[in-house]
């Protein structure tokens, strides 16, 4: 196990954010090694925590307080509870932000500045302050000040109007991703973001501030489909499995069950073709390149259909592999922890948790000089670590239990 001080190891985070894109966002710099105060809401915390079933069971078989939803978006990180809308928590906040290199939130706009700790307000006390707002429209035109969820955002941003079944197949019609994708999106903008303002501090010993907006996260990774759009004025459709650009690449059935095609050059092809026996096919006019392929994909994909029917998965899938050409299986979820790939990465991981209990953890995909990001902490049960951060800012326990009386904390 790796136990290298992380790349970040040296940076702090104050994380006013819930839910899902900016706490995601936090979670990989926690994982960089980076220090994370999470601030949640006494008595409640995030949202995400009361996200279930289901929740992690502690050693009686119990359900916990902590929902998956959580646990996927907080590990490493410390928890204190602060009331936002008392004067002590926001001294407290101000606080914490005067040692901290960057601030996360994703409160509606203008919604901080009530209390006094916007960008302009807590860059006073800290000038060298990163602090990056993460909304759903941005701090700017007409909906600024109006909430937003990943779904609507899918739909707005057009990856609906590309995603599901083609109209008028069976369960044709427009379709979410089966992930949050928005907020995972927009989390990876935001670390990049924020980490791009510390370097240029790095240079100019000056803070920032950055501006993410879900809404403009989703139409940047439209990507081809939008290129696709923007060059031939062509409006992109559903096109169930298929890619809209490179063929044959989809979901086809052999005799005991489905696999996906990915040929993603002409020299892929001819390989397929020559595991089919119809070398022919590659040196048809009508299948010879990419683009011809595209052009006509239903006269490739019939045959294609008819030659995968012959074959038992397991057996095409080796020989395919063997031949070159990218093909495999649909996995279930829990299939995908099965993966010889996937354990041999060692992309799960257990985790002591307080209740008791490892907690099960997907591990970060980020390797340096060969070596997997640790785990420091299981996602922290709300407020764990109130009194130790308030300690480390000179609060004594007479203090701490004033401000545990008062509902500050």
């Amino acid at each position: 196990m790796n136990t290298q001080p992380g790349p970040l190891s040296h940076v702090k985070v104050l994380d006013l954010s819930r839910i899902l894109a900016a706490p995601w966002a936090g979670q990989i710099l926690a994982d960089l090694g980076a220090e994370v105060i999470k601030v949640e809401r006494p008595g409640a915390g995030d949202d995400t925590r009361s996200w279930g079933p289901p929740f992690l069971k502690d050693a009686d078989g119990n359900d916990t307080k902590e929902a998956g939803y959580y646990l996927a978006v907080n590990r490493g990180k410390r928890s204190i509870t602060l009331s936002l809308d008392k004067p002590e928590g926001q001294e407290i906040v101000r606080q914490l932000a005067r040692r901290a290199d960057i601030v996360l939130e994703n409160y509606k706009a203008g919604t901080l500045a009530r209390y006094g700790l916007d960008e302009a307000s807590l860059r006073k006390v800290n000038p060298r302050l990163i602090y990056c707002s993460v909304t759903g429209f941005g701090q700017t035109g007409p909906r600024r000040d109006q909430p937003a969820y990943d779904f609507l955002i899918q739909a707005m941003g057009g990856l609906m109007s590309v995603t599901g079944e083609k109209d008028g197949k069976p369960g044709g019609g427009p379709q979410k991703v089966g992930v949050p994708i928005v907020d995972l999106m927009t989390g990876m903008y935001t670390a990049v973001s924020v980490l791009a303002a510390l370097a240029r501090r790095n240079e100019t010993g000056l803070g920032g501030y950055v501006d993410i907006a879900m809404l403009d996260v989703q139409v940047a990774t439209l990507a081809n489909q939008a290129m696709n759009y923007l060059v031939s004025d062509k409006v992109p459709r559903r096109n169930g499995n298929a890619h809209p650009n490179i063929q044959p690449q989809d979901v086809y059935a052999c005799a005991d069950g489905d696999v996906i095609l990915v040929v993603g050059n002409d020299g892929q092809f001819a390989k397929l073709c020559q595991v089919f026996g119809k070398s022919e096919w590659a040196a048809d006019a009508r299948f010879a390149t990419n683009a011809q392929r595209v052009r006509n994909i239903a006269e490739l994909s019939a045959l294609l259909r008819e030659a995968f029917d012959a074959w038992k998965r397991e057996d095409l899938i080796a020989a395919l592999d063997q031949a070159g050409v990218p093909c495999g299986p649909i996995n279930s979820v829990a299939e995908v922890f099965e993966e010889p790939q996937v354990k041999a990465r060692e992309m799960l991981r257990r985790v002591p948790h307080p209740s008791g209990v490892d907690v099960p953890l997907v591990a970060s995909p980020m390797r340096f000089d060969g070596d997997a990001l640790p785990i420091r902490s299981a996602p922290p049960l709300l407020g764990e670590h109130s009194d130790a951060i308030l300690a480390e800012l000179g609060y004594g326990a007479a203090d701490i239990q004033a401000l545990r009386a008062a509902e500050v904390i």
